[in-house]
């Protein structure tokens, strides 16, 4: 499957900035199930762009205006291919090996603390009620997946209920928020049971009708002993695979913040961004599906699939 990525964003400012520097953590990775084919980063004032690697070795775009400017413009396009993780294809096999005695030893614990360590923003209150619970009479993959469900379940997508800024007693209470707050729960119950669990951001493909496809989406990858790292999407009870397009991961939103900077300057600012993920292959399908609709829809255009296509997004759950 190929994707193209369009990334846009708009910064003003009341008063001119005198010098500003920027960090994007944007660029799709290249890995074994997805390929950077091309990429282009642009922005309004025709600063130079410098490329950097953060400390978990991903590409990063940096830029130092020098000169005064009250509005800015950042432009990125990504094209890339994407298939199917062969980690989802052997996690779905039965386990050879007594999986839990290997996620509760010494050693895999030691390797891989820092996906199971508690961070302000993974931090669940104490004696929680009403959470999810591991069953040990089945896998860790199963109780993974029953995990998954039980957050989209239980949780309601529902923008500008919270900010980076809420606690996860604070989801729990209002069973409401956005993908990084559910990524945020999962990633603590997960590693809770001693299963190493990366924060993951990128990107989600748009023509599905799924949760959080507008903007850069969230969700997690979990180490399960002789498999590797799996994807599980909690927002939308998915497995991370061909429509997930991964940029990052760390071990919470802060280790993934898609922007960073320094602005020196004073009075109020306004930011704004956009995403669309697109795919020739699906917008045919779209098209096709609608066309065999006969009479009862008019053959739409492209502006007409993309208004079906958020009708479908408000309707899977709200």
């Amino acid at each position: 499957m190929k994707y193209t990525i369009k990334y846009k964003a708009h910064n003003t400012y009341e008063t001119p900035v005198d010098e500003a520097l920027w960090q994007f953590l944007i660029i799709p990775e290249n890995n074994d199930s997805q390929e950077l084919v091309r990429e282009d980063f642009t922005n309004s004032l025709r600063v130079a762009i410098e490329s950097s690697i953060n400390g978990y070795g991903f590409n990063t775009y940096r830029i130092h205006p020098k000169k005064q400017f009250k509005d800015i413009h950042f432009d990125a396009t990504f094209v890339v291919k994407k298939s199917k993780p062969e980690e989802l294809k052997i996690a779905q096999k039965e386990a050879k090996i007594d999986i839990y005695s290997v996620l509760h030893s010494l050693e895999f614990k030691s390797e891989n603390e820092p996906f199971l360590r508690t961070t302000p923003l993974t931090q669940l209150p104490e004696n929680p009620t009403d959470i999810f619970s591991f069953d040990i009479t089945v896998s860790p993959f199963a109780n993974l997946q029953a995990l998954n469900k039980w957050i989209f379940d239980e949780f309601t997508f529902k923008p500008n209920v919270t900010t980076i800024e809420s606690s996860l007693g604070d989801i729990l209470e209002t069973k409401e928020g956005v993908c990084q707050d559910f990524t945020h729960l999962f990633c603590a119950i997960a590693r809770k049971n001693n299963i190493p669990t990366r924060y993951v951001s990128g990107y989600l493909h748009r023509g599905i009708g799924y949760l959080g496809d507008s903007q850069m989406h969230a969700w997690v990858e979990c180490l399960l002993p002789e498999v590797g790292w799996v994807g599980f999407d909690p927002t939308n009870n998915l497995f991370a695979e061909i429509h997930h397009i991964k940029v990052c991961h760390g071990k919470d939103y802060t280790d993934c913040s898609p922007l960073k900077g320094i602005i020196f300057t004073t009075g109020a600012n306004e930011t704004s961004y956009s995403v669309e993920v697109t795919s020739p292959e699906d917008d045919e399908k779209i098209l096709s599906q609608t066309q065999q609709m006969g009479d009862m829809v008019q053959t739409p255009s492209v502006g007409t699939i993309s208004q079906i296509q958020q009708q479908q997004q408000q309707t899977k759950k709200l």
